[in-house]
């Protein structure tokens, strides 16, 4: 704080001191902040109730084998599932501390188009371990 000396001509000094002023009104501020109560916001959210039997999970942690068949469906170990539900099962079986492995095996007359499609989807979801089964089925040509 600064001060100031005055005149030296004799005369009383005729301004106020506010130092002590200033003082007495930080207290008060401090002590108005202290009596606050703290301000609690709260949001009341209804949360989901859990699922008491949760659906089973349709990934093996070992071997998992998608089968394509002629009329346009995709078989999850033997369970027809959509493409969705594909990239939720691929996606699913990288979370595992070991990725099981992926076997991938279209029936003679399935669509070309729906396995390139689904290899396109296994490719994309970064699946390592990853193989063809039953190949030896198409060894010998026009069987």
């Amino acid at each position: 704080m600064a001060m100031s000396g005055g005149k030296d001509d004799g005369e009383p000094m005729m301004e106020m001191n506010t130092t002590p002023l200033i003082d007495v009104m930080l207290v008060l501020l401090i002590m108005f902040i202290i009596t606050i109560p703290v301000a609690t916001h709260s949001v009341n959210i209804d949360l989901p109730v859990p699922n008491p039997n949760p659906p089973p999970d349709m990934v093996d942690p070992i071997k998992n084998k998608i089968v394509l068949t002629p009329n346009g469906e995709i078989l999850w170990n033997a369970q027809p599932i959509d493409q969705g539900t594909l990239v939720a099962n691929l996606q699913t079986s990288l979370t595992y501390a070991v990725e099981p492995e992926l076997q991938f095996e279209p029936e003679a007359n399935a669509s070309y188009d729906l396995s390139a499609k689904v290899l396109n989807i296994i490719k994309a979801s970064g699946v390592t371990k990853f193989g063809f089964v039953g190949n030896e089925k198409y060894r010998v040509f026009g069987k």
